[in-house]
């Protein structure tokens, strides 16, 4: 009798326990069994890093385009559109960069929300004259190769910490607003990943005015390094692909115009993204004597590469940069 005593009050104190334990965890922001995690999908790996800084624990997040793929060429399998399907935010870049999500998103169906992180940056153009050379006719906004897809508006907005930031916000509102029983805690990881993220701005300008002004001159294998040019004061001479795709190609007008500004302007480097095709860069590299310098543009690194954080991608980048320009 005693025995069975004994068991039924250890079954009672094991039900207490348990029964606390799930309040607690809500309490905290871990999910329980009646409050499953959001499936949330973020276009790009470097988007899918800010977003689990906001999300944290409390989201099941994918990144649709695997590491070192380039967002401009990217093809989805059938594998993305079941991913897709089961989706309750999906987060995108916008600017007609994701190509391949309006074909993806009829075939995979589903009710995901649909969020352009890049709402509400101060976007720049491929026409505005000073991102440019027009007095050269190498505005980047010219011939068969202009920015259609996007109205004009460079899709790279990722580029600098401060425009990251408006994709926190973004991030953020959305999060709230699909699951508002955490939205404290995503306010606060969002304030938190803001701050650092001030932090890190700052620390980019530090580096580049470390680079001669005479020197601060950027080509790179295709336009993907405005916003960062605008921000910490470099003059973009040039693109060896002058548009915003990396599969776009040149005329040989165009190179040998490009090549000529090299030469004029004595750049020191040409910069090419990692999992960009360095064909036409290297031939330029070596007809005007500079040298190539790869960087990270459109995804973040493998393990093990130091570029596995949206952190390292701005450190990784300013780093090459500042090393190849001073």
């Amino acid at each position: 009798m005693k025995n069975k005593m004994r068991l039924v009050f250890i079954t009672i104190i094991l039900i207490l326990a348990s029964s606390m334990f799930v309040q607690c965890s809500t309490k905290t922001g871990n999910p329980s069994a009646k409050n499953p995690k959001l499936k949330v999908v973020a276009t790009t790996n470097i988007i899918a890093d800010v977003v689990s800084n906001v999300g944290g624990n409390l989201i099941e997040l994918t990144s649709l385009l695997p590491i070192n793929s380039d967002p401009h060429t990217f093809e989805p399998t059938p594998q993305d559109a079941v991913t897709i399907s089961k989706a309750d935010v999906i987060f995108i870049n916008g600017l007609g960069l994701e190509t391949f999500l309006d074909d993806l998103m009829k075939n995979a169906g589903g009710q995901a929300i649909i969020v352009s992180v890049s709402d509400g940056v101060e976007l720049r153009t491929f026409s505005d004259s000073k991102h440019g050379h027009d007095e050269h006719g190498h505005d980047g906004n010219e011939g068969e190769h202009a920015n259609h897809e996007s109205g004009g508006h460079d899709p790279h907005t990722w580029m600098t910490p401060k425009n990251v930031q408006v994709f926190v916000d973004n991030i953020e509102q959305t999060l709230h607003d699909v699951d508002p029983t955490h939205a404290t805690i995503y306010q606060a990881n969002a304030e938190s990943y803001k701050a650092q993220l001030e932090k890190l701005d700052v620390w980019a300008k530090n580096q580049v005015e470390q680079i001669p002004v005479e020197h601060r001159k950027l080509v790179s294998d295709h336009q993907s390094f405005g916003y960062y040019a605008d921000r910490y004061g470099l003059e973009i001479i040039g693109a060896v692909i002058p548009t915003y795709s990396s599969s776009a190609e040149p005329s040989a007008q165009e190179l040998a115009e490009l090549q000529h500004l090299i030469e004029e302007f004595e750049v020191k480097a040409i910069f090419v993204g990692a999992t960009a095709n360095n064909v036409l860069p290297q031939r330029l590299a070596d007809d005007t004597g500079i040298k190539i310098i790869p960087l990270y543009t459109g995804s973040l690194g493998e393990t093990g590469s130091g570029v596995e954080t949206y952190f390292d991608f701005i450190r990784y980048n300013t780093t090459a940069i500042v090393e190849a320009l001073k």
